[in-house]
C-alpha cells in the first residue's frame, strides 16, 4: 500500500470507537451490575471486559505487563478480585450482550442490514490476518475466542482483534524505547496527545509522575516545562511509526481494494459513535492527535 502507516493508523482510527462502546455504552453498564460488578465508578467492569480472554488465571501482574500503563496499584485493587465476582465465561458472554445491545441502541435495524454484513465480513478477514501475534498478549487471547453469528458482533471483535494486536505491538515499541509505563505516559502526554490530566485516569500519582518526568528530562527528552523537546517528538514519531508496521499485516492481507471499501463501510457507523456522545472528547490513546 502506498502512504501504508497512514492509510495503518486511519485504520485504527477508525475501528477503535466502534470497540470503546463497550467501557462506555450504559447497556455495558447494566450488564456488569448484572454480574455483580459495582458500577458506580467503570473500572471494575473495564478490567472485567478487557482481561476475560486472558482467561482466569490473569492476576495483576499479567494485566499491568499486557494493559501496560495502569499503575500497579490500581490493577491489584480490580484483579484478580474481578474473577471472585464473575468467571471470565461469564464475562465474555455479558461482553457480548453488552454490545448487542448497545449498537442496536445506536444503530437500530442496520445492525441486521448488507451494509453491516459486509463490514464484518472484511473486518474478520483482516483480523484473522493478524497472526500469531505477541505471546501472551491481548491480541492472541481475542484472536482465540469463537466468532459471533451475528454479523455486528463480528464486526467489534474483529474491532477488537485488531485494535489489541495493534496494544501488544505499540508496548513492544515502548519497552524496546526503554520507557517503563508511566513514562510512557508522560512522553505522550509531552506531545500532546492528551493533557496530564487525562492520563490521571491510570492510578499514577504526583510524585510518580514527576519522577517520571524528571527521568525523561534527564535522557533530553523534556524540557523543563514538561513538554517534548525535539528528541522527544522523534522518540515518539518513530515509535507510532514502528506502531503501524507492527499493525499492518491484517491490512496488507486484506488488500487496498478491500480496506478502502471497509473505511467506506465504516465511516457512518463512526460519525454516530463520535455524535452520540459516549465517548470522552480527549481520550488517552491520543485518537484525532496521533
Amino acid at each position: 500500500m502506498t502512504g501504508e502507516p497512514t492509510r495503518v493508523r486511519q485504520m485504527w482510527h477508525l475501528l477503535e470507537p466502534l470497540h470503546a462502546v463497550l467501557y462506555y455504552a450504559p447497556e455495558a453498564f447494566e450488564e456488569a451490575a448484572a454480574l455483580g460488578y459495582d458500577t458506580t465508578e467503570r473500572w471494575a467492569s473495564y478490567f472485567a471486559w478487557r482481561a476475560a480472554p486472558l482467561g482466569a488465571a490473569a492476576d495483576a501482574r499479567e494485566v499491568v505487563r499486557t494493559f501496560h500503563s495502569f499503575a500497579p496499584v490500581m490493577v491489584d485493587g480490580h484483579v484478580p478480585d474481578v474473577w471472585a465476582t464473575a468467571a471470565p465465561d461469564a464475562v465474555l458472554a455479558a461482553r457480548l450482550r453488552a454490545v448487542d445491545r448497545a449498537y442496536r441502541a445506536l444503530f437500530g435495524d442496520r445492525v441486521e442490514g448488507p451494509e453491516f454484513a459486509e463490514a464484518a465480513a472484511l473486518a474478520r478477514r483482516a483480523a484473522e490476518a493478524a497472526g500469531p501475534g505477541v505471546p501472551g498478549g491481548l491480541g492472541p487471547a481475542n484472536s482465540a475466542l469463537p466468532w459471533p453469528d451475528a454479523p455486528h458482533l463480528t464486526l467489534w471483535q474483529a474491532a477488537t482483534v485488531l485494535r489489541e494486536h495493534r496494544g501488544d505491538g505499540h508496548v513492544a515499541a515502548l519497552v524496546a524505547a526503554g520507557l517503563d509505563p508511566v513514562e510512557s505516559l508522560v512522553s505522550f502526554a509531552a506531545v500532546g496527545a492528551a493533557a496530564p490530566e487525562v492520563f490521571a485516569s491510570r492510578g499514577w500519582g504526583a510524585a510518580e509522575w514527576g519522577a517520571a518526568r524528571r527521568r525523561l528530562q534527564q535522557r533530553g527528552l523534556l524540557a523543563a516545562d514538561g513538554t517534548a523537546m525535539d528528541a522527544g517528538r522523534e522518540l515518539r514519531a518513530r515509535l507510532e511509526l514502528r506502531t503501524d508496521e507492527e499493525a499492518a499485516a491484517p491490512w496488507r492481507a486484506l488488500g487496498e481494494a478491500g480496506r478502502v471499501r471497509l473505511a467506506e463501510l465504516l465511516g457512518e457507523p463512526w460519525l454516530e459513535v463520535i455524535g452520540s456522545g459516549l465517548l470522552p472528547a480527549e481520550n488517552t490513546l491520543g485518537i484525532g492527535k496521533v
